[in-house]
């Protein structure tokens, strides 16, 4: 368990905070049914102050609301509380056809009756895991309208035919949520009202960094600042209206340092990762320009890593 915490203390997380994570880790075991949802995120998260909200917050069972723009690691941070916290997750990405069936479950036959195949949100209630309510700003009033019960004091779940869902201990349900996309909606009060919310500061060369350290620890630092001042030049265009954000994808660039690893041309990588994110023709030449300034055409996979 020590092992797995090791990240927060190295960023100087409250003790008091980690003591209370290792209090409810060790309260509340994991159904074996739902013991291999428990997965290691592919990034610790870094933010010494968002980790000591979102801890607080899930110790005294309240849920979360990671609001903020694209590339700001609210999956991310998602990811790692319930891996903090050692439970069981279920990732629900909300579209305009989500309703409440997809949630809840429906009715299925089996073995000569009628039965209740639960859904993510029931299975979540049930094994007290961590919910992670992606893009929830997208979803229907129908959707909303289970989610109300769920979220609130009376912590339950009325399934039509059958018995009332009782919400594990342990569950705790994470909202995601970004602005301006296409399909999103403002969230209505009632339902805000049930989250506490984290607005999500934009990257940093501080925890981009990090980041890039934690992900490539063979990688030549002088190659990861360039990786860096790819994000966070495209980033001040974005915030400056100059690009939209379809090119602002940190997991595209991530994606091409690893592939850069298999020995493909650095440039060519970032072509695939973040400059082919767009189809518009003239902003796609102002992402190239942004990225031919940090990475020169003749680096290899050498250049790259040691």
């Amino acid at each position: 368990m020590r092992d797995e915490l090791q990240f927060l203390e190295d960023q100087k997380v409250s003790p008091a905070l980690i003591a209370g994570v290792e209090e409810f880790r060790a309260s509340w075991e994991v159904p074996q049914e739902a013991a291999d949802r428990i997965t290691k995120p592919a990034i610790p998260f870094y933010g010494k102050e968002i980790l000591e909200m979102a801890i607080a917050g899930i110790l005294k069972g309240e849920n979360l609301l990671l609001a903020g723009p694209k590339a700001t690691g609210k999956n991310i941070l998602a990811e790692n509380l319930a891996y903090i916290f050692h439970r069981p997750t279920y990732n629900v990405s909300f579209h305009v056809n989500t309703n409440s069936g997809d949630l809840i479950g429906t009715d299925t036959f089996t073995n000569n009756e009628v039965t209740l195949r639960k859904g993510s949100i029931s299975r979540c209630a049930e094994y007290g895991g961590f919910g992670i309510l992606d893009e929830i700003n997208m979803a229907k009033n129908d959707a909303v309208s289970v989610l109300h019960a769920t979220l609130d004091y009376r912590r339950s779940i009325d399934v039509p035919g059958y018995d009332r869902i009782e919400l594990h201990p342990a569950a705790r349900f994470i909202g995601t949520m970004n602005y301006g996309y296409a399909g999103t909606k403002e969230l209505n009060e009632a339902l805000v009202s049930r989250f506490l919310v984290i607005d999500m500061p934009e990257q940093t060369e501080e925890t981009l960094g990090y980041i890039f350290g934690k992900t490539f620890p063979q990688a030549r630092p002088e190659a990861v600042e360039q990786f860096i001042g790819v994000f966070l030049d495209l980033q001040t265009k974005s915030m400056n209206g100059e690009i939209s954000t379809k090119s602002l994808d940190l997991r595209g660039l991530l994606a091409a340092m690893r592939i850069v690893d298999a020995g493909l041309s650095p440039l060519l990588a970032v072509r695939m990762g973040v400059v082919n994110k767009t189809f518009d023709v003239f902003e796609k030449e102002i992402v190239e320009d942004v990225v031919e300034t940090r990475i020169p055409s003749d680096w290899t996979r050498e250049d790259v890593y040691l």
